[in-house]
């Protein structure tokens, strides 16, 4: 897909979300998932926020400063809660201590298996990912396919657009070298 892909979330929804994903004083990662209608059309795609899930705790199997990983219990809540809304599903999760926001090679290796299984169980609904650090985001989509990462190329929060860093999708293969998704 060589149109735009966007993410649109309302001030309310934004104004819970960021918080929580960077905490004062927070030291470790934290993550959300946003549970959205997906419009698409010949200008690209949209991902309308219609649900927020913030991740306590209890929904993760391990949490550092670095890295994170879901329980199964997790996936299968927001996965079934996407199913029971007909939405499509877009994770959130933070870099507390990176300058600049870009999916690790932890996070682009989990795509790898949770991209494909989310999407035949939405049954070929698009999904995206959001990564934030304190001064700026990245985001990526799969809209097309499991196997087709797209960058998202703008997050409207209300009125305001904000554009990502773009790293990941610029340096995907440094970043993974073990091939496409």
């Amino acid at each position: 897909m060589g149109a735009r892909v966007t993410i649109a979330l309302d001030a309310g929804m934004h104004g819970r979300l960021l918080p929580h994903l960077l905490p004062v004083r927070g030291r470790y990662e934290e993550a959300a998932f946003v549970l959205a209608r997906t419009e698409r059309g010949g200008e690209g795609a949209t991902f309308r926020a219609v649900e927020l899930i913030l991740l306590g705790p209890e929904w993760f199997e391990v949490r550092s400063p670095v890295y994170l990983e879901l329980t199964d219990a997790c996936r299968g809540m927001v996965i079934k809660r996407a199913h029971d809304l007909n939405a499509s599903l877009i994770e959130f999760h933070s870099h507390p201590g990176s300058p600049r926001a870009s999916f690790s090679w932890s996070d682009l290796s989990g795509f790898r298996e949770f991209v494909p299984h989310v999407w035949w169980r939405l049954k070929g609904r698009p999904y995206a990912a959001v990564v934030v650090a304190p001064d700026s985001f990245d985001a990526v989509a799969w809209v097309d396919g499991p196997a087709a990462h797209v960058p998202v190329t703008e997050l409207h929060v209300g009125d305001r657009g904000m554009r990502p860093t773009g790293y990941t999708i610029n340096n995907w293969e440094s970043i993974d070298d073990s091939g496409p998704i």
